[in-house]
């Protein structure tokens, strides 16, 4: 009986590795959140527009949340717009954000009243505007240098219909 016992022990041990042999399934990648063009967004200095963007329109309170968290690409000359219902100094965070980012803040007027540049990665540092705005734009990190965007300069921006 005891060397029964043995053995069954035995086969048991040895079925338990074969199962720890067994290719292990990966998890399914999650998918990477598309890019939705909304609308356009023209960035404008006395009068005349520098640049047009396609902007992705983050106007809810989920939209707002998410941002660009989780994506790792910026489609080129695109940004996103986030609409506030009302003006008013605007704090942002980078928490699973993994593309550095430009915030350009904008209040009711339309008008760029702050910028922050090359916000970190992941970082949970709030990121809040100097000033009220109603609006905040995200772009890559690097675009307000390499446009020259400042304080002062305009945007108008408009949302495409909805299906």
């Amino acid at each position: 009986m005891r060397c029964a016992t043995l053995v069954l022990i035995f086969m048991v041990s040895a079925l338990s590795c074969q199962e720890d042999l067994k290719p292990v399934e990966e998890p399914p990648a999650s998918e990477e959140i598309q890019f939705h063009i909304d609308g356009t967004l023209d960035l404008i200095r006395m009068g005349e527009t520098l640049m047009t963007l396609d902007i992705e329109i983050a106007d809810t309170d989920s939209l707002r949340e998410r941002g660009m968290m989780q994506r790792t690409v910026f489609p080129p000359e695109t940004g996103m717009l986030f609409l506030f219902d009302q003006e008013s100094v605007q704090q942002f965070w980078m928490g699973n954000t993994p593309l550095s980012l430009d915030l350009i803040f904008i209040a009711a007027d339309s008008q760029i009243v702050d910028v922050a540049k090359y916000a970190t990665p992941y970082s949970d540092d709030p990121i809040i505007s100097r000033l009220p705005a109603q609006y905040v734009l995200e772009v890559p990190a690097g675009f307000v240098d390499n446009r020259g965007l400042v304080e002062g300069d305009r945007v108008r921006w408009t949302r495409h219909d909805q299906p």
